[in-house]
């Protein structure tokens, strides 16, 4: 059975799209840039930003039932690959039992200029 799942928590979908969608307990997490549900804004830096994307990761994890433990897999997009290991440092606090699969490339841009983009996905 498919779920929309959708939540205050994390940024709006900025088009015609879900924030996730469950599908027989698989989680679908779209891309999250690093917009602050509550303001609208997205912090400065690399770090900042990849912190945010997850925290958004995050609370839609949360609103469905799951939490990064669950993530199986996930895709890094980044504005300039110098930033993979600051990237990398933040990531490793989030995914700190069992590591997901995952794919990190590089960008030509991303939405409203952030420096990164992330999705997950997530089952039991």
């Amino acid at each position: 059975m498919k779920q929309i799942i959708s939540t205050d928590h994390a940024p709006a979908a900025i088009g015609p799209y879900s924030q996730a969608i469950n599908l027989n307990g698989t989680l679908y997490v779209s891309g999250q840039i690093p917009v602050n549900p509550e303001t609208g804004a997205m912090p400065e830096g690399i770090e900042a930003q990849t912190r945010q994307a997850l925290d958004n990761i995050g609370a839609i994890l949360d609103a469905a039932g799951f939490t990064f433990n669950d993530v199986v897999k996930t895709t890094v997009l980044l504005a300039d690959m110098d930033d993979f290991a600051a990237m990398n440092a933040v990531y490793s606090e989030y995914f700190t039992q069992d590591k997901p699969a995952r794919v990190c490339f590089q960008a030509a841009a991303l939405p409203k200029g952030a420096l990164v983009e992330i999705d997950a996905t997530a089952g039991r």
